[in-house]
């Protein structure tokens, strides 16, 4: 279901809000989550301070990878069926806030392993398909910018998310499918959470404050969208 100038009133344009109070809050919920875990939660005995990214690293890594790539899975297969240019909307927006979050997963995850493995980088099975993975959806994106045609656009689009969400499974299981140096769950594992009470309880919080600011993004980008096909629906009329 394309916007088309018919459904607006001439020369009128959906209003794009200069400030964003959800996405003003999440910001500022995350920004606490950090201060709680540098100053307010203990140290690890065994990484030391260096453990303390973990509460970025993991929240970002099931925002990017669990959340934003299940939605562009979903939205795309469901455009495929529907037609729907809100759900294309929403494809391109998850993958764009994904990326983002995958990409913070990439960064925080070298400065980790230098301390903890004594080097930046190893090739081993999870990190190397999350690295895989983030090329996916970039090339993704790259797709969307290549595609003149909306229609064509949109459709090639939906196969590529569709097929590149599939590599999320494969990444979840690569700590137990693969021997490597990457750290297995510590909280969503069938036995009990071996972190600490003070350490899961930021932990928690870390996930719902980056969770909240995914969806920030999300609701921002998705606008955006919707005015930009609002502005080409009206060039077109």
């Amino acid at each position: 279901m394309a916007i088309s100038a018919a459904t607006l009133a001439p020369g009128t344009l959906p209003e794009a809000k200069p400030v964003d109070g959800f996405l003003a809050i999440s910001l500022v919920a995350v920004l606490a989550v950090c201060v709680r875990a540098i100053w307010f939660t203990p140290v690890d005995a065994m990484l030391g301070a260096a453990q303390k990214i973990f509460y970025v690293h993991v929240p970002s890594a099931i925002a990017g990878l669990y959340v934003a790539c299940g939605l562009l899975a979903i939205s795309s297969i469901l455009y495929l069926w529907l037609k729907d240019d809100r759900l294309d909307r929403l494809a391109e927006a998850s993958a764009e806030v994904g990326l983002l979050f995958m990409g913070i997963v990439l960064v925080t995850g070298p400065i980790w392993a230098r301390t903890s493995w004594g080097t930046w980088w190893v090739w081993e099975a999870r990190i190397t398909s999350t690295l895989f993975l983030w090329l996916l959806v970039l090339g993704y994106l790259v797709l969307r910018g290549a595609v003149e045609s909306s229609e064509n656009r949109a459709r090639l689009s939906a196969v590529m998310g569709s097929l590149a969400a599939l590599l999320v499974p494969f990444i979840h299981l690569t700590v137990r499918l693969f021997r490597g140096m990457h750290p297995g769950p510590v909280v969503l594992k069938p036995e009990k959470p071996s972190l600490p009470p003070e350490m899961l309880a930021t932990f928690l919080m870390a996930i719902a404050a980056f969770m909240m600011l995914f969806f920030a993004l999300l609701r921002v980008r998705m606008r955006w969208a919707a005015l930009r096909d609002a502005r080409a629906a009206m060039e077109a009329a």
